[in-house]
């Protein structure tokens, strides 16, 4: 097969940024009063997820310096549900990947996946919180506020999340997914509120980034905040959010999915492939078949997402973790993200497959779009059709340049893109 000619561009967002982070997290902290909220000698649990945050080592070192003059006693908690395999040390070792370790923040990392039952909400759902975050003196909660990719709502991800299934380690993130049918945008800020009114959250910080993948906004909330905070955090996150500049999509060759990613290894918010019935996007595009090329070196084999794929390489397949996603999977309650589609024999294969079962289309007119991640969508590499509905639209050639001209597909001996 003749696959389509893909020219290099960049999309155009004009986002903010902030340049001194440490600066703003200090201010921000000092305005919320900070000082006021600990004791001398209080151990302090700062959570620390899974996802790949902007910048998040120097964060959490900036939190743990501000504790610490306060007069307390910080440590970093995994606040990540099942993730790394839901046991301590897989934890420990995804913290370290994103470069969080006990020297580049300046605290100790406590890591452990017992939890106890701290309450239930009305309809009888038991809410577990982590006992090392019990047994502390208070939470110190960091979370990105951002869209969810299985479900729509009020709250989404963000500080309550990373509280309700983040600190409740694999058995309550558990417990919250199996409820997902009755609502998680009910259930999981009721989850949240519970944990704030049980436990001592001494004040939380909530992160949003921009489509740089850089820090755009942080703010201080205390607890009782939260719930207000988000609600308009998260429609800002909304419009900070990467897309996709087209509505519509033949084929996505997606270069690497992981859990440092997206939750689900890639953003259903930036794919429009959502697992969860009733669940959808209408900024998202739409896309006819999805070839997953790789997996992040980050995830650690774990390739929660693959199942949202089409095709996908027998190099992504021979990365694949299968406890590390079963467990995922099984505790997200849905086996459908972990399902292996058809793996090919190298990147050209599974691009030519994609194409060739998108629909009856001459290869060379695909409207093919190649990315990075999704969570990287600066630059993007787009086939000769949507060249050609660029440079037919005004509008879009505000958010969109060509960088370089189209070319033929570059792949080494083994039939790997070159990158």
């Amino acid at each position: 097969m003749q696959l389509p000619k893909m020219a290099k561009a960049e999309q155009i967002f004009n986002q903010p940024e902030i340049t001194d982070i440490a600066a703003k997290i200090r201010e921000e902290l000092e305005k919320n009063k900070l000082k006021t909220r600990v004791k001398q000698g209080q151990r302090i649990a700062v959570t620390a997820g899974s996802r790949g945050i902007a910048n998040i080592p120097l964060i959490l070192k900036t939190v743990v310096a501000e504790l610490k003059t306060a007069g307390a006693k910080p440590f970093i908690i995994p606040a990540m549900g099942s993730h790394g395999g839901a046991t301590p040390e897989g934890q420990i070792e995804v913290l370290h990947s994103l470069g969080v370790t006990e020297e580049s923040v300046g605290a100790p990392i406590e890591s452990s996946m017992e939890v106890r039952v701290i309450g239930s909400l009305p309809d009888g759902v038991e809410v577990y919180l982590s006992r090392i975050a019990l047994e502390s003196d208070g939470i110190f909660v960091v979370g990105r506020v951002k869209p969810h990719t299985d479900f729509k709502g009020e709250i989404e991800s963000g500080l309550l999340k990373m509280m309700a299934i983040g600190l409740g380690n694999q058995k309550g993130a558990e417990m919250i997914h199996w409820h997902r049918y009755d609502g998680y945008h009910r259930i999981l800020p009721e989850a949240g509120k519970l944990i704030a009114e049980k436990t001592n959250i001494v004040m939380g910080l909530a992160l949003l980034e921009n489509a740089h993948h850089g820090t755009a906004k942080i703010h201080a909330l205390h607890p009782e905040e939260f719930y207000e905070a988000e609600k308009q955090l998260l429609e800002k996150a909304k419009d900070l959010l990467p897309r996709l500049p087209f509505k519509e999509i033949d084929v996505l060759a997606v270069e690497e999915i992981g859990k440092n990613i997206s939750g689900v290894g890639m953003d259903t918010n930036v794919t429009g492939k959502f697992w969860m019935p009733g669940e959808h996007d209408q900024r998202a595009p739409e896309i006819k078949k999805v070839a997953v090329l790789d997996l992040t070196e980050e995830t650690h084999g774990n390739a929660i997402g693959i199942g949202l794929a089409d095709v996908t390489t027998r190099r992504a397949f021979d990365k694949i973790d299968y406890h590390q996603t079963y467990v995922n999977c099984l505790t997200q309650g849905s086996g459908e993200t972990g399902k292996i589609p058809p793996y090919l024999a190298n990147d050209r294969d599974a691009i030519a497959t994609a194409i060739r079962i998108s629909g009856p289309i001459p290869p060379r007119e695909a409207r093919v779009i190649r990315i990075k991640n999704t969570q990287e969508l600066d630059t993007i590499y787009i086939s000769e059709a949507l060249v050609r509905e660029l440079q037919n639209n005004p509008e879009l050639q505000k958010r969109l340049k060509i960088v370089d001209e189209l070319k033929e597909m570059q792949f080494d001996v083994l039939g790997y893109l070159a990158r």
